[in-house]
């Protein structure tokens, strides 16, 4: 995930005899424990705490903060779908990426599987994360070889609103948690930028908590984003993932109008349907084949629980 979440504490609060704890009041009443194997990494950046530690069960983890944000076993399911469900729902082939957030380089891999895209921007704020991924998560980081790739070191938010209009045709926000300094990232001002930004037909897709936990703060991120997208649509794909909260994290996949002003008879575009072939490996990266996302995949993760339909009744535009 982004580089980023509510802290519990530094690492040193939660590791504790040998077991790692996960505690947050974005989740309060519950915790998730790893037992620790060997700390390989504890350093403080300009933003935040940074921790890697090898588990006995999840392999290598990635803390922030204190908070985990990827694991060698599971962090392929949020990579996969976050970027190639937006990448597969477009209707023409994305040339121009930007990633804002997303320090550790998983969805720039999961990007640079396409061979038709030809530039992929990184807006990240702090420059400990990637070179501390690249040095104990190769496999995740492998993205950040691709010639294609662009590595800004800066104010993701600050990047988006200098960006000009219609510059990309996918915008990923693998952000934090809307706590603190991150707030402003579910705000609307934001939002809007990230629509000035993309072109129409584009999609900005970000990460969009858990159905389980923060259903109030999806509801009122979805609303939110209706009114920014106007003739566009506005839908919430799932995804499971061990290590994260409730083990389920979701996106928001928010899709431009197709025309400027959202007018001229175009139906807004609908990303449960894949319209773009599922991408390969890249040897030559050595990027290896899916272990998530598929078509099928795709499709299903639109389908939501009843508690969660009723839930968002009225802020998606499908679901």
């Amino acid at each position: 995930m982004a580089s980023s979440k509510p802290s519990p504490g530094s690492a040193d609060q939660a590791i504790n005899d040998g077991w790692y704890t996960e505690l947050s009041p974005m989740w309060p009443g519950q915790g998730l424990s790893l037992k620790v194997k060997e700390i390989l990494y504890r350093g403080k950046s300009d933003f935040q705490d940074v921790c890697v530690f090898e588990s006995e069960s999840m392999g290598t983890v990635l803390l922030l903060d204190g908070v985990i944000q990827a694991t060698d076993r599971d962090e392929f399911s949020y990579q996969e779908m976050i970027a190639h469900i937006p990448m597969c729902a477009l209707e023409r082939p994305a040339k121009k990426v930007l990633v804002v957030g997303g320090g550790d380089g998983g969805v720039l891999r999961e990007l640079a599987r396409y061979p038709e895209v030809q530039e992929i921007h990184m807006a990240e704020i702090d420059k400990m994360v990637p070179e501390v991924s690249k040095k104990y998560f190769p496999e995740m980081a492998v993205g950040f070889t691709d010639p294609r790739v662009t590595l800004h070191i800066c104010d993701g938010i600050k990047y988006v609103e200098d960006s000009p209009e219609h510059s990309y045709d996918l915008i990923v926000v693998d952000s934090s948690d809307p706590v603190g300094p991150a707030e402003v990232l579910f705000e609307k001002p934001f939002f809007e930028a990230l629509h000035r930004a993309v072109r129409p037909g584009g999609i900005v897709c970000t990460q969009a908590e858990s159905l389980w936990l923060h259903l109030d703060i999806i509801k009122a991120l979805a609303a939110m984003c209706k009114e920014v997208f106007v003739g566009g649509s506005v839908s919430y794909a799932t995804t499971t993932i061990p290590t994260y909260p409730s083990g389920q994290i979701g996106m928001l996949v928010c899709a431009k109008a197709r025309t400027e002003q959202g007018e001229g008879g175009s139906a807004p575009l609908d990303p449960r349907t894949p319209r773009q072939a599922e991408p390969g490996p890249l040897p030559a990266l050595g990027v290896p084949d899916l272990q998530y996302y598929s078509h099928e995949v795709h499709s299903a993760a639109f389908v939501l629980p009843v508690f969660a339909k009723k839930g968002l009744q009225g802020c998606l535009t499908f679901q």
